[in-house]
């Protein structure tokens, strides 16, 4: 299944395939691999050594590092120096954004974090490519170095790839990432606005009972299975210094297919939601929610499994490949505030009480439904349409 990822900013898109690797490419992606990881570590050695004497280490530096290890080590230059320059510019631009975050005084929680130490058994192959490292021909994929390997096109491209990426997931399932310029596919005017607020309850509420989404809880009818893999994880967890058994190798790939199928779900769930969101309305109104802090509270697992964060990158997605206009709006007290007049209660209202009463103007409603007409209030929008109760109004002041 291909994967479509939206890149509005920089005017391109990202497209996912998976790979069939016969066992003669994978020996060679694994040894360019392997190659570009004693690269990483290198940089990191070296970066670490200009901190402690004062020097500078930008990528100036480690592309001259490159050049002299090519021409000092046979088994290095055996490889495409291309995955290798690549690897080196990540390097580069990782150790950047660190020291931008720690010279803008970032809390660490924030903080990107210098580049580390890639180990062997823990850091899955990446290998990127320029457009002179790679090309398509007759399906295939042919990377530099002599590595064929068979694409499956769930899909074609749209355009002509920049670059691509090769990468194993956790499972072992070799997938290829093409770079191509992203193309605006407008879809036909409704003239209908909406807002959306998020939830644990319901992932998604809406002006429209017809878009709102209930949780899928998708984690939960798959905690019995993630339960005993987990039990048999433990049992089989080999000690310190002794080599993992099969069967303990066996559990942990069982439990990460597992989990792998749980985020697929997720991810399912959330571009059918925001394609039937996006399809219906032209102007939306989002609460800006992060629902990072959440994994500190009691809700966190059920917050976590309605994987609101997911669900709202695709619905901006949607948006931008679209064309839709759609607004950000922040999320500070929109449960204390009134749609109707626009009061603010005096408190916060606890989680248990689900229905919105306003003291000023004595409106009723459910407390989520309250806060979704409030997106609209502050993006700007009349939420008095919201059910088209006045069908006349114009596009600025109708809601679905």
């Amino acid at each position: 299944m291909a994967e479509v990822r939206a890149a509005a900013e920089a005017g391109h898109a990202r497209y996912t395939y998976r790979l069939r690797v016969p066992s003669t490419a994978r020996a060679g992606l694994e040894a360019e691999w392997a190659r570009c990881r004693w690269i990483w570590n290198e940089c990191v050695a070296r970066s670490q050594k200009a901190h402690r004497d004062g020097e500078n280490c930008g990528p100036a530096r480690l592309d001259r590092m490159l050049t002299e290890a090519r021409a000092a080590t046979p088994w290095l230059a055996e490889g495409s120096s291309v995955p290798q320059q690549q690897l080196v510019r990540d390097f580069a631009k990782s150790r950047a954004k660190a020291l931008k975050d720690i010279k803008d005084r970032l809390p660490v929680t924030r903080r990107a974090g210098m580049p580390k130490y890639k180990k062997k058994r823990e850091a899955e192959p990446t290998l990127n490519y320029t457009r002179r490292g790679f090309r398509l021909r007759d399906g295939r994929l042919h990377l530099a170095g002599g590595i064929v390997v068979r694409v499956v096109w769930s899909r074609d491209l749209p355009a002509e790839p920049s670059s691509v990426r090769v990468y194993q997931d956790t499972l072992g399932h070799w997938y290829c990432s093409f770079v191509v310029p992203a193309k605006l596919q407008p879809l036909p005017s409704t003239g209908a606005v909406i807002g959306i607020d998020w939830g644990v309850k319901e992932t998604a509420t809406t002006t429209s009972d017809a878009h709102d989404l209930p949780h899928p809880r998708h984690g939960k009818k798959a905690r019995e299975k993630l339960t005993r893999y987990d039990r048999m994880t433990a049992r089989r967890k080999p000690k310190k210094g002794l080599p993992a058994s099969t069967g303990y190798r066996d559990a942990k790939r069982w439990r990460a297919k597992t989990y792998k199928k749980i985020a697929r779900q997720r991810q399912d769930t959330g571009r059918k939601w925001a394609k039937k969101v996006v399809r219906d309305h032209d102007v939306i109104a989002v609460e800006d929610f992060r629902p990072k802090f959440l994994s500190r509270t009691t809700m966190a697992r059920t917050a976590a499994d309605a994987a609101i964060g997911v669900t709202k990158a695709a619905l901006l997605e949607m948006s931008r490949k679209h064309g839709r206009d759609i607004r950000l709006v922040h999320p500070a007290h929109t449960t204390m505030d009134c749609a109707s007049c626009g009061a603010r209660t005096k408190h916060a209202l606890p989680l248990s009480e689900r229905t919105y009463t306003c003291t000023t103007c004595g409106a009723t409603s459910p407390r989520d439904k309250n806060s979704a007409r409030v997106m609209l209030v502050r993006a700007g929008l009349n939420p008095a349409g919201a059910d088209r109760v006045r069908p006349d109004r114009s596009l600025s002041d109708r809601a679905a």
